[in-house]
């Protein structure tokens, strides 16, 4: 769909609304989307707890999966329905589910019933994510939005250096249910906040216009296809069984045919012609090896601290602080010198050594490593996801026209959390595999599922000998996870040699954006 006549106004006239109104704005925003980034990162200090209680050790990776896959395959779809019946309700509705996913979340009596209600969380949160994007393109010309970068990276540092914490402390004082219940008051603001101050036009709904149901379906079918390949393939069935191989044959001809219906659609949920921009396809691919490699880190370090380490659930928080912050002071620098100069190539080149460097160490810790160590190893890989995580979206939206803005952030949100599904899916697949293998070569079947409880204060009950078996298949474990993710990080690295490094709009001296103006009327045009 198109820009509502009041936006196009204000970028033909190069004038944001005041500085005041915005910044309460996309203060209520933000809020908003402090409610997704938190959710994954406080429940990957809780899983070892959650494990504990609940059982289901071989499930543990579909707790953040059926999240991530849900969000992914809703994302196009709440995208569209903001594009056809105006942001503001569709974002409101979304943070809506969301909050109720989270009350269902925490009364959960077992892992399925978890795993089912994280799914209503990822309905909800896709809306909140793109919802978020697409507001802050509705309401900010594209040349001021470099002078809020500063507020979405400290959301983003808010939420990677305080979720683990507060998933920490949550989940030693209160209970792990608590990490889910904690939503709603956060979201009971959100939505107050948003009702209030946030006032868009309404939104004109093009004759004939409709969502694109099939290829929406057809794309979930796909993405749920190849993540079960991934998550059941070597474990829970063997490579070349026949639910394995049906399973890539459906996935397959599932994208085959959603790319098809995206060619013949009159109005598709994906337009294909964004990707003949090279840089915009190369930074969807780098956004997906970002996302699959940041949450898969963030998963399974805690694991590694608090089984291997020794470290409660709020100290593994608190030990993973090393990577998120050099990650915040990275990516605020790169946002700032991007902004002021217009140059970029070299971030996406330096972020792909760093994390191939970092995920690679990591891969090297064992029984023995210090905390000391394993914290430089994670300011490396944090440094590298801080130089891609500002990039990302902005160059993809720099790639496109205008009038694609919308479909561009839906798109490029949607890889990165493609990536993270994937990631977790495949390390979490490699994790569980090793650990029992492990496990079992070491002698240690007595550990059953219910006892290895995989956090410190009960691994400490157990007989030495138990206990120092079940320590070396936990870093057996996450050396074969993370030796993969830097496998995939070598990838980005070399993706990132082909980016062009094209003119940023509205970069430079202010002389430069007069044109400004012709280039609004014609999306007026447009419109």
């Amino acid at each position: 769909m198109t820009d509502t006549a009041p936006s196009t106004e204000q970028q033909a006239q190069g004038e944001p609304e005041s500085p005041r109104s915005v910044r309460v704005v996309l203060l209520a925003l933000m809020i908003a989307m402090l409610l997704a980034m938190l959710d994954n990162m406080i429940i990957g200090t809780a899983m070892p707890t959650i494990v504990g209680e609940l059982g289901g050790l071989e499930h543990l990776s579909w707790v953040v999966t059926a999240y991530t896959l849900a969000t992914a395959a809703s994302t196009p779809i709440w995208g569209k329905l903001g594009d056809m019946y105006g942001r503001k309700g569709v974002f409101l509705t979304s943070i809506v589910i969301f909050l109720i996913g989270s009350a269902l979340s925490g009364m959960a009596q077992d892992m399925g019933q978890l795993i089912g209600f994280r799914t209503v969380q990822g309905l909800g949160a896709g809306g909140l994510m793109v919802g978020v994007m697409a507001i802050i393109g509705d309401l900010i010309p594209p040349r001021e939005r470099g002078k809020y970068q500063g507020m979405m990276a400290g959301v983003m540092a808010l939420a990677m250096i305080g979720g683990p914490l507060v998933g920490g402390t949550i989940t030693d004082h209160w209970g792990w249910r608590w990490s889910f219940y904690i939503n709603l008051p956060l979201g009971a603001v959100a939505l107050a906040m948003v009702t209030a101050v946030l006032h868009l036009p309404k939104k004109r709904r093009a004759a004939g216009t409709r969502i694109d149901f099939l290829g929406a379906g057809l794309l979930t079918v796909g993405i749920t296809a190849i993540v079960l390949v991934t998550t059941w393939g070597g474990t829970e069935y063997a490579w070349g069984s026949a639910t394995v191989v049906g399973l890539c044959a459906t996935g397959v001809a599932a994208l085959a045919a959603f790319l098809y219906v995206e060619t013949r659609a009159s109005d598709p949920i994906m337009p294909l012609h964004i990707f003949r921009s090279r840089n915009f396809t190369l930074m969807s691919l780098i956004g997906f090896i970002t996302g699959f490699v940041m949450f898969g880190a963030v998963l399974y370090l805690p694991i590694f601290q608090q089984s291997v380490q020794g470290a409660s659930a709020t100290n593994s928080g608190l030990l993973l602080l090393p990577m998120l912050l050099s990650m915040m002071v990275v990516s605020l620098v790169v946002g700032r010198f991007t902004t002021s100069t217009g140059k970029y190539k070299a971030f996406p080149i330096a972020g792909g050594v760093l994390m191939t460097i970092g995920l690679f160490l990591l891969s090297t810790m064992d029984t023995g490593t210090t905390r000391l160590v394993s914290g430089l190893y994670m300011a490396l890989l944090g440094a590298g996801m801080g130089f891609l995580m500002q990039i990302t979206m902005l160059v993809a939206q720099n790639s496109v026209e205008m009038k694609d803005m919308g479909v561009a952030s839906s798109s490029t949100t949607l890889f990165r959390t493609l990536g993270s599904s994937f990631g977790v899916a495949v390390m979490g697949s490699l994790f569980t595999s090793r650990v029992q293998d492990e496990m079992a070569s070491r002698g240690g079947s007595a550990l059953t599922e219910r006892t290895a409880q995989l956090d410190a204060a009960s691994l400490a009950k157990l007989p030495e000998a138990l206990r120092e078996a079940y320590q070396h298949a936990v870093a057996a474990g996450t050396h074969s996870a993370f030796l993969v993710g830097s496998a995939v990080a070598v990838l980005g690295f070399v993706l990132a040699f082909f980016v062009k490094e094209v003119a940023l709009r509205g970069a430079g001296p202010a002389p430069a954006e007069k044109p400004a103006g012709d280039g609004s009327a014609k999306v007026a045009e447009t419109v």
